[in-house]
This record gives structure tokens, sequence and C-alpha cells, in this order.
């Protein structure tokens, strides 16, 4: 892959996390039942309650915001401010929430232990995706 494909692949995976996350909107509590987001929320969902609906439009808010910088890193968008550190820090919120694993499965039992596993391992790729792109294009994503 070409060194500006590993921040255009990371802008996708954004995007498409982003699109999963509205999808849940959509499908209703059974989507956020699905998708993870834990009985919690697919209960206030079928109660009508506008909370899941605004957290995951936020969440998919700052999924787009995240794939604009990756798409930036990679030149396919104007240059966005503080563009290096901005996708450092993605990367390292990637990184935590996947080391974030062992607290997790101690401490979210209504979640499914295998949902919590293989995202982890998901946003450990996204986190690694985000890295190699940032590695390559060091130089040019300087200020």
């Amino acid at each position: 892959m070409e060194r500006s494909g590993w921040l255009i692949a990371a802008g996708a995976l954004n995007v498409g996390a982003a699109l999963l996350h509205l999808a849940c909107i959509v499908g209703g509590p059974a989507w956020y039942r699905l998708l993870g987001a834990g009985e919690r929320m697919a209960r206030m969902a079928e109660r009508g309650s506008l909370r899941p609906a605004l957290i995951t439009i936020g969440i998919a808010t700052i999924l787009g915001l995240w794939a604009s910088y990756a798409f930036s890193g990679a030149g396919l968008l104007p240059r966005l401010p503080l563009l290096r550190p901005a996708l450092i820090a993605i990367s390292a919120i990637y990184a935590l929430r996947a080391a974030a694993l062992p607290v997790m499965l101690a401490r979210m039992p209504d979640r499914s232990p295998a949902f919590l596993v293989w995202s982890s391992a998901i946003v450990l790729g996204f986190a690694l995706i985000h890295g190699i792109g940032i590695w390559l294009n060091w130089g040019r994503l300087a200020g």
C-alpha cells in the first residue's frame, strides 16, 4: 500500500465506524444490542429516550472528524489544524481503548465478553493502521 494509502484506509475505517453507529439509531434497540452498545442503551431506546440517539450521534460525529483528519493527512482534504498531533491522538485513543479490555471485562457485565474482545481487536487494528500511516507520512504531516 502506498504511503498515503494507509491514511486513506484509516479514514475509510472511521467513516465505516461512524455509519455503523448511525445504523443503530435507524435499526433501533436490536441494533444497539447487536453492535454492542449494551442492554442499558437498548432499553433506553426501547422506551423512546433520545439519549441513546444523542450519544450515538456524538460518537459518529467524532468518528467523522477523525476521518476528516485521516483524509487530510492523506492529502484528500485541505490541511487541517494540528494535523500530526491530532492523528497521533486519534491513534492513541484507539490503542488505549484496545488496552482497556481487561478493565472493560471486569466492569461491564452487561456487555458480551466476546463482543468486548472482538471490538478491542478491531480498534487495535484501527490504531495500527493510523499509526503506520502517521509513521510513513511523518515528514509530510509536520506543520
